[in-house]
């Protein structure tokens, strides 16, 4: 029965026309946080992007659609999904993968099956809070469509929110199977678009305008030359707490600032090809958190701070008829990889800052983006 309620789910969603604007793709030429000048620690890959692993892949559909009051059902919609294939859309082959809820008022499906059997088995999908189960089904549909089957009889996919209900209208069910499909089928590798597309559309970061944002910090060859990528949807934090290569910049700039407590979260997706196993892999999401602290939040209670990370190595671990041989890399060489993650953290949620203009959403509600001029000068007036 369940195989052929996705049966039919498939012949519904694929011929479905799209009422909203769907967008995805690269940025054109956006500025990014380095290009203000911001000193970060470490070496991004070429990209600075967690496309910088080989074979991962970054999806979006983007929905913006209607002005003014809100009409639950009806708009302004400002929303949308965003999907990471970790050995791109073509494999079904799982990763080894590990999780990590610094403060759990939020939701990631299928880590359950992740803590027990220690991989991931499907991309890591991102959208709003109201949109987690539809986008979940759609994600199954799409596997069996794709691949015939999936690991398993049943699926259990990863699918993370954060909370788009300033400018969206959240409770009107607008992402669609249709637009995860188009998020998972529209995926590459390359340039990452950030600021507000896919998942990211609605959010809000420090009260300025959120989104996607993604980073990469490249290994030494004496450290062993891997990599690790970082793609975040921000959507957290107060304007007082933002803090940019430790100058308090949320404090000087504070026009626009609209909250008086968080209710916010961030989801982190964190990729290596370090050959590493499950239970470092939960490692390396925790030092995710240190990265998220050094932009200044304090993960309050209102907010959903989850994190996911895999590996790239070790491809057919988990599907082998037979035993086979992993790499695994010792424990006491995960301290250069620590940095890094924590590194490309903080630059992610900057990037996607950086990346995020101005949007204007249900009942006229205006966030501002993050004023790039204002910026340098506060980094000058404290010598960053």
């Amino acid at each position: 029965m369940k195989r052929l309620f996705y049966i039919l789910l498939i012949a519904l969603v694929y011929p479905l026309s799209l009422s909203v604007e769907i967008m995805q793709g690269q940025n054109a030429a956006k500025p990014r946080a380095r290009d203000l000048g911001i000193p970060f620690e470490g070496s991004p890959g070429p990209l600075n992007a967690i496309t910088d692993i080989n074979g991962i892949e970054i999806g979006h559909a983007t929905l913006i659609s209607g002005d003014g009051k809100l009409k639950i059902g009806e708009g302004p919609v400002r929303t949308g999904v965003t999907a990471v294939h970790p050995r791109g859309k073509a494999s079904s082959d799982p990763v080894f993968a590990g999780w990590f809820s610094l403060n759990g008022n939020g939701e990631m499906t299928g880590t359950t099956w992740i803590e027990e059997s220690g991989f991931l088995e499907g991309p890591v999908m991102i959208t709003n809070t109201s949109s987690v189960g539809v986008v979940r089904d759609a994600v199954i549909a799409w596997q069996l469509k794709q691949f015939e089957k999936t690991m398993q009889p049943w699926g259990l996919p990863v699918v993370a929110e954060t909370w788009d209900g300033w400018l969206n209208d959240a409770s009107g069910f607008h992402v669609k199977p249709a637009h995860a499909i188009e998020a998972l089928n529209s995926a590459r590798s390359g340039q990452v678009a950030e600021g507000g597309v896919g998942g990211g559309t609605g959010m809000v970061c420090f009260e300025f305008k959120g989104g996607i944002g993604t980073s990469s910090r490249r290994l030494s060859d004496r450290q062993g030359g891997y990599t690790i990528g970082v793609l975040v949807q921000a959507n957290f934090g107060l304007r007082p707490q933002l803090t940019i290569a430790g100058v308090p910049v949320g404090k000087e700039i504070t026009e626009g600032s609209f909250r008086s407590r968080e209710t916010g979260s961030i989801i982190i997706v964190v990729a290596t090809d370090a050959p590493l196993v499950s239970h470092q892999l939960k490692r390396l999401a925790r030092r995710a958190s240190m990265g998220l602290a050094r932009t200044g939040s304090t993960s309050g209670n209102g907010s959903g701070d989850i994190f996911i990370a895999f590996s790239t190595a070790n491809p057919g671990a988990a599907s082998a008829p037979n035993p086979v041989r992993i790499e695994m890399l010792p424990n006491d060489r995960m301290n250069p990889l620590f940095d890094a993650t924590i590194q490309a953290t903080e630059e992610a949620i900057i990037n996607a800052l950086v990346a995020g203009e101005t949007m204007t959403g249900i009942d006229g509600h205006t966030v501002i983006g993050l004023p790039h001029d204002r910026v340098r000068e506060t980094l000058r007036k404290y010598n960053r």
